[in-house]
């Protein structure tokens, strides 16, 4: 099915561009998936953090990123307890009030909310609702072949959904079109870390949203034209201080929030989204594509904090973050309620603390919609750093 998603964002300048982003990712009718299923397509929907969106772009479906957002839970509240995270709820509430309609939901095990979500779904919705079991010990000398394993079995059950194989060269040819999106996203974030003025925290990250409810082949056309237009920005440095963002790996901060932080600093590197960045390098295109996604998921990926990996202690992650993007400094933030967010917050203090990184600690929640005491507070942070 060729049916284009993204229209009138071609002859925009940056901040057209910008503010057309902005509306959809803020924007809970999910228009483009209305679109998308108006023409006949079907959609698969996922949860975070990271997911292998290429078994179903090569299924001719559209893999979405149910990421909730901030607006008022009514149903779901009946679902899940008050004391989780605002995530699982407003995910499930999209899905109750037919915000979205799905033909597939898949969720992960990153935490006990995350795990039980798909069974809420199944038990609420007539389309098949599973688990994506991702290895839980990655250091293993079978977490390949496990893995792999575990991706050939979700591909039956996409197939099922769309009603038709997936060949190895479907799989090959999504591969091409995901390893384009990523470098994209890299060249952006090489931005953000050589010349962060030309491009603020929430200007690329609804650049970067945006890719989670359309086409890649969409968003990458949308995201060469965007960057072209950002290195021919005539914006001047300011003296502001460099930051690292680290616990947005799962529920997204307000982008209120992030443009709050962005207007008197400069957020050079983060973990938000970091799954739509999660692999690194590009992912082979030669040999079993299956086994090829597997291998760059666990030997050519990031890190966050819902992977136990011991080659990858998050601490030394972090502090290199820190390094290789010249920050002076860093933002600890984690969701309310996120147990895995909250928990790192303790090893990352302390190794901050060992270094001698100034840091900043916070929480956030996606319906926060004051942010008048945290910026007051973040300008001590910087001041008491830049003049003390």
């Amino acid at each position: 099915m060729v049916v284009r998603m993204l229209e009138g964002w071609q002859d925009l300048p940056i901040e057209g561009v910008v503010e057309y982003c902005r509306d959809l990712v803020e924007d809970v009718d999910y228009p483009t998936v209305k679109r998308w299923r108006e023409n006949g397509g079907k959609v698969v929907g996922r949860f975070q953090v990271y997911f292998p969106d290429e078994i179903v772009a090569a299924a001719g479906m559209l893999p979405l990123s149910v990421r909730g957002g901030s607006f008022e839970v009514s149903e779901a509240g009946a679902h899940f307890g008050g004391y989780l995270c605002s995530i699982v709820k407003t995910s499930l509430e999209l899905a109750l009030t037919r915000k979205i309609v799905l033909d597939m939901f898949v969720s992960h095990p990153i935490c006990d909310s995350a795990r039980n979500l798909a069974a809420v779904y199944g038990r609420n919705f007539d389309y098949p609702c599973e688990i994506l079991y991702l290895p839980q010990n990655a250091n293993s000398a079978h977490a390949i072949t496990y893995l792999r394993g575990e991706y050939d079995r979700l591909k039956r059950d996409v197939e099922d959904v769309a009603g038709h194989r997936i060949s190895d060269d479907d799989l090959r040819a999504a591969i091409v079109i995901f390893n384009e999106n990523r470098r994209l996203l890299r060249e952006m974030y090489a931005i953000r870390r050589d010349s962060p003025w030309l491009l603020a925290v929430d200007e690329a990250y609804v650049l970067m949203a945006v890719g989670g409810m359309v086409p890649r082949q969409e968003h990458n056309e949308l995201l060469r034209y965007a960057l072209d237009l950002v290195g021919k920005r005539n914006l001047q440095p300011q003296d502001r201080m460099r930051l690292v963002l680290e616990g947005g790996f799962c529920e997204q901060p307000p982008l209120d929030l992030l443009h709050t932080i962005g207007q008197f600093s400069y957020v050079v590197d983060d973990d938000l989204l970091i799954g739509s960045r999660w692999i690194t390098e590009d992912v082979s295109t030669e040999g079993d594509p299956l086994g090829n996604l597997a291998d760059a998921y666990l030997e050519h990926s990031s890190y966050s904090a819902v992977q136990h990996d011991l080659r990858k202690p998050k601490e030394k992650m972090l502090l290199d973050r820190i390094k290789d993007s010249g920050a002076s400094a860093a933002i600890i933030t984690a969701a309310k309620m996120c147990e895995p967010g909250l928990d790192e917050q303790v090893a990352y203090i302390k190794a901050l603390d060992e270094e001698g990184v100034p840091y900043f600690v916070s929480e956030f929640e996606e319906s926060m919609t004051s942010f008048d005491s945290l910026q007051i507070q973040l300008e001590t942070f910087i001041e008491n750093i830049l003049f003390v």
